[in-house]
């Protein structure tokens, strides 16, 4: 019963852990793109499953413990937190975590190098067209990519 609530390791090693492992993660989301989080396939929800139990040891050192978990947990949402609102606070922050909108579209002319870099495929822009109401790639005045994976699309003003 006393190895339940005893965590093997210190305290402040599993904060450190947690925090090391946060900032590795969200690192890593923001290098693979706005895609991979705002548009989730049976495949992508898989990896982030494998990937959660990939880095647990990695924050918590092989504690079992349900003190070192309740830590663990504590840590991430308080990172997060804190994340959040230094993200608020500070927009340059702002940018380097979440980025900035992409323009994939602007008066009907694609953005083939913005398509690529955000690894839109044309299909992907023909579903958010088709959904905006629209039939063909002049009506849009703006496409953008926006932060949480979604792609807005504004219509050109009718006349």
């Amino acid at each position: 019963m006393a190895r339940m609530w005893t965590p093997s390791i210190s305290i402040w090693e599993l904060i450190v852990r947690s925090v090391i492992v946060y900032a590795f993660l969200v690192g890593l989301l923001r290098i693979t793109g706005k895609r991979q989080v705002g548009q989730l396939s049976p495949f992508d929800l898989v990896l982030l499953l494998v990937l959660s139990n990939a880095v647990q040891n990695s924050m918590n050192a092989g504690d079992n413990s349900l003190t070192g978990g309740l830590i663990s947990a504590a840590t991430l949402i308080c990172i997060n937190y804190c994340v959040g609102f230094a993200t608020f606070r500070n927009k340059h922050l702002e940018a380097l975590v979440e980025g900035r909108p992409q323009i994939l579209v602007h008066n009907g002319s694609i953005h083939q190098d913005a398509l690529t870099r955000t690894k839109i495929t044309h299909h992907e822009l023909n579903v958010a067209l088709r959904q905006a109401g629209l039939n063909a790639m002049d009506e849009v005045h703006v496409a953008l990519l926006e932060n949480n994976g979604s792609i807005t699309i504004t219509p050109h003003k009718k006349p």
